[in-house]
């Protein structure tokens, strides 16, 4: 942890609802002036899109063991790790991007699926803003998450994880269903072992429960919308948190424990500007005092 050169990071698999977070910490951002360097957890992957599908079909053949983007042999855990530290006492680093799409291959001059070259960070930035996978891994000797100033899980339950997959490489990416579930299988295991125990380390924990039957999300139709869900707030230390504003502020929200609040999945983006604004603003405080 850093009070000169803060670090937050939001931990969540792809298609959690990280880009609703992405949006709210962006405005919180603007709207006080702060200078984020980004870095997106995607850009640590290990091997780019052609190298890991080779990997994939090796394993499937016997050829070697079982590999995802959720576990740490697929990603460079502590060349993250290093980067988290060098900012913390720098305020520097180096950074790159994964191209994901042909959109972006043509804002990056690369192919979709490779990595752009590592680059300085920007200057004088106020902090370091982690979106991905591995903001609060431990494991093998590495610790990304005790570098981590305020640490945010981005979680649904596990059955809407799945449908939104589901939909996403089937509808988007042309993938069977058979393929998908295969991926879902194939990564279990290093969700279970590497993904879920980052949740237990975070400060603040999302997780969007839809209200609408998932039981088989092999056959739904649609993604549950925000409407059709409530998200359940965790903070892992309360003190400090005013939950009578925030139930106030939030309409027909309600608090399930003394450190869980209820709201309704259209209000996420809402809870979190009244939840963070004042912890970013407590870090900026820290860091001009120091």
């Amino acid at each position: 942890m850093s009070v000169q050169h803060p670090i937050i990071a939001v931990t969540g698999s792809s298609g959690a609802g990280t880009s609703t977070v992405m949006q709210s910490f962006a405005h919180i951002f603007r709207r006080e002036g702060i200078k984020a360097q980004v870095i997106e957890g995607d850009s640590f992957h290990r091997y780019n899109r052609v190298e890991m599908r080779e990997r994939v079909q090796a394993a499937d053949r016997g050829a070697g063991p079982q590999i995802s983007h959720f576990g740490p042999e697929a990603n460079l855990l502590r060349e993250l790790q290093d980067t988290f530290a060098e900012y913390g006492i720098s305020g520097r680093g180096r950074v790159r991007r994964y191209v994901h799409d042909a959109a972006e291959a043509r804002e990056l001059k690369s192919d979709p699926g490779t990595f752009t070259d590592w680059q300085p960070m920007l200057e004088g930035s106020d902090l370091l803003f982690y979106e991905g996978l591995h903001g609060a891994y431990t494991g093998d000797g590495v610790d990304v998450a005790r570098h981590v100033d305020l640490l945010v899980g981005v979680v649904p339950i596990v059955n809407l994880e799945w449908i939104q997959k589901l939909h996403r490489d089937q509808n988007h990416r042309g993938y069977s269903q058979d393929a998908v579930v295969d991926t879902i299988l194939r990564r279990m295991p290093d969700y279970v072992n590497h993904i879920c125990p980052q949740f237990s380390r975070t400060h603040v924990n999302f997780q969007r429960v839809p209200t609408v039957d998932t039981s088989n999300p092999f056959i739904a139709r649609d993604i549950p919308t925000a409407d059709e869900s409530m998200v359940v707030i965790r903070f892992a230390n309360p003190k400090g948190i005013d939950f009578q504003y925030l139930v106030s502020m939030l309409h027909h929200s309600w608090m399930s424990r003394p450190n869980n609040i209820v709201v309704p999945g259209g209000q996420m983006g809402l809870a979190m500007q009244f939840i963070f604004t004042p912890m970013i603003l407590r870090l900026m405080d820290l860091k001009r005092r120091a």
